[in-house]
């Protein structure tokens, strides 16, 4: 039988990278610097350090590259989820849908 984790369409990747994040709507706030935690093939986890974001906001993720041979990654995303971690409102891990990626 199946478990919840084997019925996804695309495997999660662990990455625990360093990412920065601009949200769309709001071009003038400096980008945030979070931690990319897993990607998969349509969306990713990223915790943000004391900065909680709304559901349906529309961000732009860049993680680096530590290769020259291989581009960084930029995507852009939809909130999907927003969970206070550690519930002192220290980080939040925020899920999004990824919409493009290059």
């Amino acid at each position: 039988m199946l478990g919840y984790d084997d019925k996804r369409n695309f495997y999660r990747m662990l990455v625990n990278s360093p990412c920065q994040v601009g949200l769309l709507e709001q071009p003038s706030v400096q980008l945030l610097h979070a931690i990319c935690r897993d990607i998969s093939a349509t969306g990713m986890s990223i915790e943000l350090s004391a900065h909680a974001v709304d559901i349906g906001a529309l961000l732009e993720i860049k993680i680096e590259s530590n290769s020259q041979q291989i581009p960084c990654l930029t995507a852009k995303a939809k909130v999907v989820r927003c969970d206070v971690q550690n519930n002192d409102d220290s980080a939040c891990l925020v899920g999004v849908e990824i919409s493009e990626m290059n």
